[in-house]
C-alpha cells in the first residue's frame, strides 16, 4: 500500500462534514420511516399505560434507516471526495490487522527479518500520520520512538525499508 500525503485541514473538515451528513440523514431517514410505518401498520389508540403501541414499528424505521445509510454510504465511498477518509479507514484496518500479530512481528524483528522491520516501519508510520490527523497526541512520542529503533535495527543490518514496498499480503505469513 502506497503512503499518501494528507492535508489535515481537509480531512478533518471532509471527516467532519461526512459524519454531521451521515447522522442527519440517518435522524430523517429513521423519522420518516417511523412515521410511514405507523401511518400504514400503527395502532390508532392510546394505552392506559400512555404507549401508543408503535415501538417496534419506530425501532424497525430505524433498522430501515440504517440500512439505507449504509447502502448509499457504500455507493459514494468511491467518489474522489471521500479519497482522504477512505485512506485513513483503510490504514486503521491495516493497523488492526497487524496490532493482532504484532508479538509475532516484533519476535521475528528481532531476528532481522526484513519483513517483519518492513511492516513495523509501515506500522508506525502510518499510526505516527493516522494520529496527528485525528489529533492523538498523546502516544505520537512513543511511536516515533518505536520508528526510530526500527529504523537503528535496519541501518544496523544494512537493510533498506521502503514503505511502498509494504502490501497487507506480507500479514499472511504470520
Amino acid at each position: 500500500m502506497k503512503t499518501l500525503h494528507i492535508d489535515k485541514d481537509t480531512y478533518r473538515k471532509k471527516t467532519n462534514l461526512v459524519m454531521v451528513g451521515f447522522v442527519g440523514c440517518l435522524a430523517v431517514l429513521a423519522l420518516a420511516f417511523g412515521s410511514i410505518l405507523i401511518a400504514l401498520f400503527g395502532s390508532e389508540g392510546i394505552t392506559e399505560s400512555g404507549s401508543t403501541g408503535n415501538f417496534h414499528l419506530n425501532v424497525f424505521g430505524v433498522i430501515l434507516a440504517v440500512i439505507v445509510s449504509a447502502v448509499v454510504m457504500n455507493k459514494v465511498k468511491s467518489n474522489p471526495y471521500f479519497d482522504e477518509i477512505m485512506y485513513v479507514w483503510q490504514l486503521k484496518q491495516i493497523h488492526n490487522r497487524i496490532y493482532r500479530k504484532l508479538a509475532k512481528i516484533k519476535e521475528k524483528a528481532a531476528r532481522n527479518d526484513h519483513d517483519s522491520l518492513l511492516i513495523l516501519a509501515f506500522y508506525y508510520t502510518t499510526q505516527q500520520q493516522v494520529f496527528t490527523l485525528d489529533n492523538n497526541t498523546l502516544t505520537i512520542t512513543a511511536v516515533q520512538k518505536s520508528l526510530n529503533e526500527v529504523y537503528e535495527q535496519a541501518t544496523e543490518m544494512n537493510l533498506t525499508l521502503e514503505l511502498d514496498g509494504f502490501s497487507s499480503d506480507l500479514l499472511d505469513k504470520y
